[in-house]
């Protein structure tokens, strides 16, 4: 892998580190938003990789090949799977952004073997600042507006916000290839949708109404719960009926665990009010509700329980007393290494 600091973006970051305005840089070819947004739709459709300057942002080259070995569909798993969301990982966004709508359109070909994968690789882009982030005021970050200015800086300096913001465009420009897989047969598939979809600009509530939609006709608790986190993470301007519905399944003693736990969180992030006692007794039942069934904490996995071939780490849940939210459940599969 090459230096990053060889990348041409590193002079702007340096530049910008030195006083220059950041705003100079706007529009320009080192701008992976207006970049992003100025690849052809056929180049889109056809997989033209050539046509997009990967070359202009750090590890862009990386990024192109894997987005290459991905799309030829080898067997049995492409090395370029998990290249982005690796990439995301360690704070390098915006080729990463680059790569999200030929993503999209790998995980919309009903006949590709990964399409699983891409489309898990999809929204790790449009999202930042959210490890370790449990605070009503930052869970959510990105819904509380469209400027980005405050994601900071990725590792190499280029403006995280800039790296966001053409992912979350990408999505919502593809959004109508996504909203079929709601429906899929795979219920991963479905709450990968949901995760993917819940970071687009739905001005036109589009995108809500069909999370919802699909909420009445699921019969998979675990797929719910994520529509719920989609629906409250999508609705970034007060919507009084969102945060009203959102409380009345938190509420709601005979919902699966899994829709309580969500529609909980949800309902922190889209409102200041205090949290009441109820919402406390209703995260410590959901809680308890969710993991009755578990194997035997004690059998072979030094102490954390498992389900369903994964292995949860669980501290408990908590809301103190300014509101601020802190649940600790952390889910990895078995295969993985966990703290």
């Amino acid at each position: 892998m090459s230096d990053w600091r060889t990348d041409p973006t590193y002079a702007m970051c340096r530049a910008v580190v030195n006083g220059a305005e950041l705003s100079s840089f706007a529009d320009g070819p080192f701008d992976v938003r207006a970049v992003a947004a100025a690849v052809r739709p056929e180049a889109k459709d056809r997989f033209l990789l050539d046509e997009v300057p990967w070359e202009n942002f750090p590890q862009g080259d990386h990024v192109r090949e894997a987005v290459r070995l991905l799309r030829a569909d080898g067997s049995p798993v492409p090395a370029g799977v998990g290249v982005v969301s690796g990439m995301c990982a360690n704070d390098l966004r915006a080729a990463a952004a680059l790569a999200v709508a030929f993503l999209i359109r790998i995980a919309a070909d009903p006949h590709h073997s990964h399409r699983d994968a891409a489309l898990a690789e999809v929204p790790a882009p449009a999202r930042a600042r959210y490890f370790g982030v449990a605070s009503r005021a930052e869970l959510l970050l990105h819904r509380t507006g469209s400027r980005h200015d405050d994601y900071g800086s990725e590792v190499t300096g280029y403006p995280a916000g800039w790296s966001v913001a053409a992912a979350q465009a990408a999505i919502t420009a593809d959004a109508a290839l996504l909203l079929p897989l709601l429906h899929d047969p795979v219920p991963a598939t479905r709450i990968r949708a949901a995760y993917a979809l819940a970071t687009v600009a739905d001005l036109d509530g589009t995108v809500r109404t069909a999370l919802r939609a699909r909420f009445a006709a699921e019969p998979a608790p675990d797929v719910c719960g994520a529509l719920l986190l989609a629906t409250a993470e999508i609705t970034r301007a007060p919507h009084p009926p969102t945060t009203a519905l959102l409380r009345e399944y938190w509420q709601d003693h005979t919902r699966a665990p899994e829709v309580r736990l969500a529609a909980a969180i949800g309902w922190l992030c889209l409102t200041d009010e205090a949290a009441p006692d109820d919402l406390r007794a209703a995260l410590d039942g959901a809680l308890s509700r969710w993991l009755t069934g578990w194997e035997d904490p004690r059998a072979d996995h030094g102490g954390r329980v498992v389900r369903g071939g994964h292995v949860a780490v669980v501290q408990g849940a908590q809301v103190s007393g300014r509101g601020d939210l802190a649940l600790c459940v952390t889910v990895f599969p078995l295969s993985a290494q966990f703290p």
